[in-house]
């Protein structure tokens, strides 16, 4: 290239770059700046902004506080397009917040100055908030609506709001009174730790009411004299969400209290300290749907504006930026039956091991009772329990007999003992000698004999086994149930002594209340019962995370089984025919057999199956107390852990329910 073409190269370069200069107003300076404020309010952090005429530390701090009370919600600020004049910039800055679930948007405007080669933003509170001035910041005040109620079968109310008193210390109240002394009276007479409350009170301020304890109205036996004899106490009268009595189906339905920490850091910013949130049961798994949502206002005002200046205002000094009216919760139906809830509570009340009782109707699938007993501890038992299921288990043996040719007639050998690869397995004691020998399944069935059904093993699979329990809707889910439920797992291989053991409901074999319920509901229906318990579990979206006392994963929870258990429904559930086979033999159990007792039961004819489960390594070995029942349209399971016979120890439980059930 020759020195004349290097040299006009050079000249125009120099030329366009000149030109490119002289077009640089300064536009692209100011934009980065924008963007740079957009982003450090974004993250309510403007530490790193360079500011003309304000300290960055003294901006930030008061951005913080301006935007305070709305932790831990942050905006999404956007910068628009920058208008320019001279060293002049402004840009609009749009912002977007998430309260509660609503959106709230709006615009301010910034302005920058330049400075040098720098542009410096101008500080301006009505930047972050339109017209905000240098004394204001924001304030949130939230309203809960009233929590929906938890219905019943026939939409009863189950849950309601029910009239209480909320006794405590109002410490102005006490006057020259010792607190400590008011503290330890009170303590005394609603039956609370002295101690404790005693410090609750001294540690509390002098203007604080230091709640002692709630009392339903109904029923309460302290009296409002009593407690005004106290100096310094006081029943303030309240109505909160409640059952009809403190236990009725508690592990079922949960509770409401406050909001915990856990629970509030995983509502992503829905729940504050304070709130009132499920605790447990379908209390928490359907909380969104019950809670609602919260009226919401943001209001600008004076950072020093007192509660009494307020008050004492002509007119409102603060300014309303939001208002969010309030969403009422939704009822949650279920097909609990208050009375049958109760009676099978009231059946179980004097049961110290932990017990259940469950009802529900073959024909729907309605979950009529879930009564987990006293001793039980407020675990819920009845639907969650995984218990080795017994001789109840040999309606499952029984289907899959039936399946590989046998009926009720057929003839089977019931022997005093059977050997198993070195194990000898033997009948309960007592077993009739008459019942032993060659005898017909529903004999063998009738009373109960373990060798008859082990002696089965080698025509009957363990997968066969697992078939028909998936046949009679047993460790399958449950997608109508609406609640978290164990249903029942069942070993797909199994041999030697552990598939032994499963023919007479041991080994790894395990049910609940529930799905024995189910079991014997099959029987009544013809056909495997699903579950329900909740009749809208779409009504509203459960709460994050919650399962068992814990929240549920979608706003359909359904039951789950054992990780060992299939999910799916059986491609060959039971048929009407091997029902009846089946209920023919359940009504043996009654008219020749273990439940003998039942036949007085009033009604239509009872068929039944008992159980006995053995567990732990004492010798001889501890066992669970079993017996399911079919009433017409009505199939009930009775549980009692460590129990001793089915028949002697939860067969009168049974008999007492279905007597009274009518």
């Amino acid at each position: 290239m020759g020195k004349s073409t290097k040299l006009s190269l050079a000249v125009a370069a120099l030329i366009l770059g000149t030109s490119l200069v002289a077009c640089d107003d300064g536009r692209g300076g100011a934009e980065a700046a924008a963007r740079q404020l957009a982003s450090a309010v974004s993250g309510l952090d403007v530490g790193g902004v360079a500011f003309d005429g304000k300290d960055a530390a003294a901006a930030n701090e008061q951005l913080k506080n301006v935007f305070a009370a709305l932790d831990p919600a942050k905006p999404t600020v956007e910068a628009g397009d920058i208008t320019l004049d001279g060293e002049n910039a402004s840009v609009p800055l749009t912002y977007s917040w998430k309260i509660a679930d609503s959106d709230w948007k709006y615009t301010t405007s910034a302005a920058f100055r330049k400075s040098g080669d720098k542009w410096l933003t101008v500080w301006n509170p009505a930047s972050l908030v339109p017209d905000l001035n240098d004394s204001e910041i924001l304030t949130k005040g939230i309203r809960s609506p009233q929590r929906a109620d938890i219905l019943g079968a026939g939409d009863a109310p189950l849950v309601t709001y029910r009239p209480v008193v909320n006794v405590g210390i109002d410490k102005p109240q006490l006057g020259a009174a010792d607190p400590a002394d008011s503290a330890a009276k009170l303590a005394a007479l609603v039956g609370v730790d002295p101690a404790g409350y005693t410090q609750q009170v001294k540690a509390s301020g002098a203007e604080a009411f230091v709640p002692a304890i709630t009392l339903r109205e109904e029923g309460r036996t302290v009296t409002n004299e009593q407690i005004a004899a106290i100096p310094g106490a006081r029943a303030i009268p309240d109505s909160v969400p409640l059952a009809p009595n403190r236990t009725f189906a508690r592990a079922v339905l949960g509770s409401v209290g406050q909001a915990t920490a856990e629970q509030i850091e995983a509502s992503e910013g829905k729940l504050t300290a304070g709130d009132a949130t499920g605790v447990g049961g379908l209390q928490q798994q359907y909380d969104e749907q019950l809670r609602g949502t919260d009226a919401v206002v943001i209001r600008a005002q004076r950072a020093d504006l007192t509660r009494e200046q307020i008050q004492s205002a002509a007119t409102d000094p603060r300014r309303v930026l939001l208002e969010i009216a309030p969403q009422p919760g939704t009822p949650l139906k279920t097909t609990l039956d208050p009375r049958l809830q109760t009676l099978a509570e009231t059946t179980l009340q004097d049961v110290k091991p932990a017990s259940a009782i469950v009802a529900l109707r073959p024909s729907s699938g309605a979950v009529l009772a879930a009564a987990s007993g006293p001793g039980s501890n407020g675990y819920n038992t009845a639907m969650l329990g995984q218990y080795a299921p017994g001789s109840t288990f040999k309606m499952v043996d029984s289907l899959a007999m039936f399946r590989n040719g046998l009926t009720p007639d057929s003839k089977v050998q019931c022997t005093p003992t059977l050997n198993v690869d070195g194990r000898t397995f033997k009948n309960a004691e007592g077993y009739p000698e008459g019942s032993l020998g060659s005898v017909t399944l529903r004999d063998a069935f009738a009373h109960s004999c373990n060798t008859a059904f082990i002696a089965a093993r080698d025509s009957v699979s363990q997968g066969q086994l697992e078939a028909a329990a998936m046949a009679m809707g047993l460790a399958v889910e449950a997608p109508s149930l609406g609640a978290d439920a164990f249903l029942g797992s069942v070993p797909a291989d199994a041999a030697g002594t552990e598939h032994a053991a499963s023919m007479i409901g041991q080994g790894k074999v395990l049910l609940s209340p529930l799905a024995a319920a189910m079991m014997a509901g099959a029987v009544a229906k013809g056909a495997p019962v699903s579950p329900q318990l909740v009749l809208n579990p779409d009504g509203g979206a459960a709460a994050a995370g919650t399962a068992s006392g814990s929240a549920a994963p979608s706003a359909q929870p359904s039951a789950t089984a054992s990780a060992e258990a299939p999910s799916s429904a059986s491609d060959k559930p039971i048929t009407a025919a091997e029902a009846a086979s089946l209920a023919d033999m359940m009504r043996a159990v009654v008219t020749s057999g273990h439940a003998g007792f039942l036949s007085s039961v009033p009604g239509q004819p009872v068929g039944a199956k008992t159980g006995t489960a053995e567990f732990g390594n004492e010798n001889p070995p501890k066992t669970h107390a079993w017996i399911v029942a079919v009433h017409g349209d009505l199939a009930v399971a009775v549980f009692v852990e460590d129990g001793g016979l089915g028949a002697t120890t939860s067969g009168p439980l049974l008999k007492a329910f279905l007597t009274a059930a009518g």
